[in-house]
């Protein structure tokens, strides 16, 4: 097999009529499974009838699911190489059709779209243009002519050996193995590497930082030094982090398009293409097989607290995160059942202070990042977060609840510190007042780089990677330990 450059066929292929495949060939994505997410965030009911659909075959499942949902054809991510390669083409007069499986309806929005194709033909209600069905459709409209074809997968082979010209667009090494004996014009564009690196990114494991927050009954409760107990947090830990990323797959998939159209998170691997949705249709029900597997070795009552946990954030996912300000409640309940599984996998009650806490400093950095996501959108020009309730006119309100809020956490602080079983638990609770004013100087910090436009969009994740926020909170644990 022989690999020939763009420049090369730019002329020598030019008479031939190409087909383009359209699915992980020129978009790095699938159109079904796309409009599939976007049907389930209209309606996560519509979940039950895709089996009935598929009943009378994958071409009347492609046709119900695009009768209901329109693709936003200017998101798609596109593969710039053999995007420029047809503008190539496209200059030298040669004719283009775009051929894909997927449903006609969508096929030839995004060829309208893209204003570079002759035809755009995809399935009907009846026949699904795939494989040997695509090659007939091809012959159709070429009769008795050589043609070319653009694809990416093994089902094109049926295709490749009657083109004449063959362009292989982001195919694995294997699948062109295949195609090394045609003694035919063969161009190949964007090598498929590992998506393991990807994947593991999808997973957000500097996320699990946040799970920390199971140790956090193991310390207050003063049994970090019982090995048995710090075994059971561990694997609490575990557990809540296989489910967090669970989660955040799942999020990623439905929040493909707002994802898209955000300053950073374009660059997420599903966002941006570059890591296939199978793998989190795949993975986040693995995930949570997994976490559900080692919850079973705590206690009922942790299972429990990781049940609440999951079902809460699919509510959150589908629906409580486009609702104003119910959003940030629902992400500091999140954080706080965190807490709470903590203390379910080691046997202790969660104080009322505690929850307490828990709720108002997460309410108010839940804040603290919509304020940081509505400035930066400010500055870019903007005045709504796509896919949430929020515009750049409720910045001040944010700014002045997110701020109070922090405020009351570090006042509930102070009545705990109050609380007339304190002294039960220290030898010098009057010690505990020292750490008052470390939280106050950590949250007004924090805020103040957050209205300097100097905080990451992730409030948590920047009190727990930023050096001066550790030290404060070495300095709070050191307080404790001595007042103990």
């Amino acid at each position: 097999m022989y690999f020939q450059t763009i420049e090369v066929l730019t002329t020598s292929g030019a008479q031939l009529p190409l087909f383009v495949d359209l699915d992980g060939t020129l978009i790095k994505t699938d159109v079904l499974l796309e409009s599939i997410l976007l049907l389930l965030q209209k309606n996560p009911l519509y979940l039950c009838m895709l089996p009935f659909w598929l009943l009378r075959g994958r071409a009347n499942l492609k046709y119900q699911v695009a009768q209901r949902v329109a693709i936003p054809c200017d998101l798609l991510p596109l593969n710039p190489e053999l995007l420029a390669y047809l503008h190539q083409q496209r200059a030298l007069g040669r004719s283009l059709t775009l051929i894909s499986a997927s449903n006609h309806k969508l096929v030839a929005a995004i060829g309208a779209h893209l204003a570079l194709f002759d035809a755009a033909v995809g399935s009907d209600q009846q026949t699904n243009l795939r494989g040997d069905a695509k090659l007939r459709r091809i012959l159709q409209l070429s009769p008795g002519a050589a043609f070319a074809y653009a694809g990416n997968s093994h089902v094109d082979l049926p295709i490749w050996a009657e083109a004449h010209e063959i362009l292989l667009v982001n195919c694995p090494p294997s699948l062109s193995a295949k195609l090394e004996h045609r003694a035919r014009s063969i161009l190949q564009l964007d090598m498929v590497s590992s998506h393991i690196p990807d994947f593991i990114t999808a997973l957000r494991l500097h996320q699990w930082l946040k799970n920390g927050l199971l140790f956090l009954p193991l310390l207050l409760s003063h049994e970090l030094a019982n090995f048995d107990l710090a075994v059971q947090a561990g694997i609490g830990f575990i557990s809540f982090s296989l489910c967090a990323s669970s989660v955040y797959l799942m999020n990623d998939l439905l929040d493909l398009n707002s994802d898209r159209q955000h300053r950073s998170k374009r660059l997420r691997p599903f966002a941006s293409g570059n890591l296939p949705l199978l793998y989190g249709l795949f993975g986040a029900p693995a995930l949570l097989l997994a976490a559900a597997l080692v919850a079973l070795l705590l206690p009922l009552e942790f299972f429990l607290v990781l049940a609440a946990y999951w079902i809460i954030t699919c509510l959150y996912s589908f629906w409580l995160k486009r609702l104003f300000l119910l959003d940030v409640v629902t992400l500091a309940v999140l954080y706080t059942l965190r807490i709470i599984a903590g203390s379910a996998a080691i046997g202790v009650i969660t104080t009322k202070w505690l929850l307490a806490f828990s709720l108002c400093i997460f309410f108010g950095l839940a804040l603290l990042k919509r304020f940081t996501e509505l400035s930066n959108l400010l500055a870019e020009g903007g005045s709504e977060i796509s896919g949430r309730a929020y515009t750049t006119a409720s910045l001040r309100a944010i700014s002045v609840a997110g701020a109070l809020s922090s405020l009351l956490a570090v006042a509930v602080f102070a009545m705990y510190i109050n609380a007339p079983d304190i002294t039960r638990l220290y030898s010098m609770p009057e010690l505990l007042w020292m750490i008052c004013p470390l939280l106050l100087y950590l949250l007004a910090r924090i805020w103040s780089k957050a209205h300097r436009g100097q905080l990451h969009e992730d409030p948590i994740l920047f009190a727990i990677t930023d050096h001066r926020s550790q030290l404060v909170v070495l300095l709070c644990a050191g307080i404790v330990w001595v007042a103990i």
